[in-house]
């Protein structure tokens, strides 16, 4: 089972980044094929046209947030490790995420009926996320006037609406840099009551 999820895995990887550097029209399944090193079965196995790749967007995301955990401290500051994690994925994004690929997506989400994937409370990034915030709770860091649902819910919410605004603005000024400094002022009011007497 393990094998074929990092097949996939390999599969959405190579094609994300190829839809970046090339441009989605430009990238055929033979190239994608040959940049994740897999035979044309493998690949159709999992998909059956390059168009199903689209829905991948959120595996993606999750592939990079799972670097991400492991690249952060342990040790840091659970509100700080909030903005690590939003200013690192915020500089991926504007980076490695083709921008009218990501506007095209995100209103398509807005207008498929159904499930979104990006929404999908199973995801990687919403568990490392309640994770976080439990862990800065029960540090005293994050503040306990809320559950752990409701700070999430919060925080993904200012995420989405800073990338949204990025797309409408068609990306005329970094995503990463704008995030660094207005994330801490929209989740200001998260931070535990002890951690902002101490100015910390």
């Amino acid at each position: 089972m393990a094998e074929k999820t990092a097949t996939k895995d390999k599969i959405v990887e190579a094609a994300w980044k190829l839809f970046y550097e090339k441009g989605y029209e430009n990238t055929t399944v033979e190239d994608i094929i040959a940049a994740a090193k897999i035979s044309k079965g493998s690949f159709y196995y999992y998909f059956d046209r390059k168009d199903a790749l689209l829905d991948t967007l959120s595996t993606k995301l999750d592939l990079e947030y799972e670097k991400l955990q492991k690249r952060m401290d342990p040790e840091l500051n659970s509100f700080d490790k909030l903005l690590f994690m939003n200013y690192e994925m915020h500089v991926f994004i504007e980076t490695q995420i083709e921008l009218d690929l990501l506007a095209s997506l995100y209103s398509t989400q807005l207008l498929t009926k159904g499930s979104s994937n990006l929404l999908d409370q199973n995801r990687v990034y919403y568990k490392l996320v309640s994770d976080i915030i439990e862990e800065g709770q029960k540090r005293d860091q994050i503040t306990k006037d809320r559950s752990v649902r409701e700070i999430t819910k919060y925080y993904t919410l200012c995420e989405r609406a800073l990338i949204t605004d990025w797309c409408l603005s068609r990306g005329s000024y970094s995503l990463a840099e704008y995030s660094k400094e207005y994330m801490p002022v929209m989740l200001g009011e998260m931070k535990a009551c002890t951690n902002k007497t101490k100015g910390s």
